[in-house]
C-alpha cells in the first residue's frame, strides 16, 4: 500500500495553493505555514526511511501549526498510517475515527475508510497460523469483524472508489476467515465431547456463512455429533442437506457420511 494515494495527494494540492494565498497575509502567518511545510518534508522523508515513531512527532507538530489547514488534515491521515506501520494499531484506529468524524466531506475520506479495514485487517492476519498455539475458543475475532464493516462502510458509500475493487476481495476472505474460525472451535469441541456445543457451533457456521467453503464440513459436523447425541430425526437432516449439496463429499462414501476415521483424517 502506498503512502500518498491519489485522494491524499489532491489534498496536497489544494494546500499548495491555500499556503500560495496566504502569501499576501502577515509575515508571521508565511513562516508559520512554511515551518508546517518544512515540518511535513522532514515527516515524510522519515516515513521513507522507517522511522515512523519520528514521523509521528512530526506530523503532530505539522497538524498543531497548520489547524483548521487542508495540510493539517493531509497530517492526520499521514499520523494514521505511521502508527500503523510502527505497531500502533489501536492509536491509528482513533486516529482515522478523529479524522473521519471531524472530516465527512473530504476528499480522502475514502481513503481513511480503507485505511481503518486495513489496520484491523492486519491485526487478524495469520489467525488460523496460530490457532494451535492458543486455545482457540478464547480467541476474538472483532478485528476481523471491524475491518469487514469498514470495508463494507467504504463498498456501499464509494462504489466506485480505486479502494472498493480490493475492498471487496478482503470482504471475501474475512468471511471465509471467520467461517473457517467457527469450523476450528467446532472441532475443538467434539473432540473434547462437548457434542451439543460443536453442532451449535457448526449450525451457525451454515447459518451465517451460507456461501463459504466451510459449510460442507460443518454439516458433517452436525451429523456427526447428533449420531453422538442420539438425536437421528436431526442427524438424518443433516445428512440429507450434506447428500444433496455435497454429492462428491469427501465425508461421503458411496453416498453415505463417513464413521470409519475421525473425519480431520480424511486428508
Amino acid at each position: 500500500m502506498k503512502c500518498l494515494p491519489s485522494a491524499v495527494r489532491a489534498l496536497l494540492a489544494v494546500a499548495a495553493l491555500v499556503l500560495g494565498v496566504a502569501g499576501c497575509g502577515s509575515a508571521s502567518l508565511i513562516n508559520d505555514k512554511d515551518s508546517a511545510e518544512k515540518l511535513y518534508a522532514d515527516a515524510r522523508d522519515e516515513m521513507a526511511s522507517g522511522n515512523y515513531d519520528r514521523a509521528v512527532k512530526l506530523l503532530e507538530r505539522v497538524e498543531g501549526k497548520a489547524a483548521g489547514s487542508i495540510l493539517a488534515q493531509q497530517a492526520v491521515l499521514e499520523q494514521a498510517y505511521a502508527q500503523y506501520r510502527s505497531g500502533e494499531r489501536a492509536t491509528a484506529l482513533v486516529t482515522l475515527e478523529r479524522y473521519i468524524k471531524n472530516h465527512p466531506s473530504s476528499p480522502a475520506l475514502d481513503y481513511a475508510m480503507y485505511l481503518k479495514g486495513i489496520v484491523n485487517f492486519n491485526d487478524n492476519l495469520g489467525i488460523l497460523s496460530s490457532l494451535s498455539r492458543q486455545d482457540i475458543s478464547e480467541r476474538d475475532q472483532q478485528a476481523s469483524r471491524d475491518a469487514y464493516q469498514s470495508f463494507k462502510q467504504l463498498v456501499d458509500q464509494f462504489p466506485d472508489s480505486k479502494y472498493s475493487a480490493d475492498a471487496r476481495v478482503r470482504m471475501d476472505y474475512i468471511v471465509n476467515a471467520l467461517a473457517e474460525y467457527e469450523l476450528h472451535v467446532a472441532r475443538y469441541y467434539y473432540r473434547r465431547g462437548a457434542f451439543v456445543a460443536a453442532a451449535n457451533r457448526a449450525q451457525y457456521t451454515v447459518r451465517e456463512y451460507q456461501q463459504t467453503p466451510s459449510v460442507e464440513e460443518a454439516l458433517y459436523i452436525m451429523a456427526q455429533s447428533y449420531d453422538r447425541l442420539g438425536l437421528p430425526q436431526l442427524r438424518d437432516d443433516a445428512d440429507r442437506v450434506l447428500k444433496a449439496n455435497y454429492p462428491g463429499s469427501s465425508f461421503m462414501r458411496d453416498g453415505i457420511r463417513r464413521r470409519d476415521k475421525p473425519w480431520w483424517q480424511f486428508w
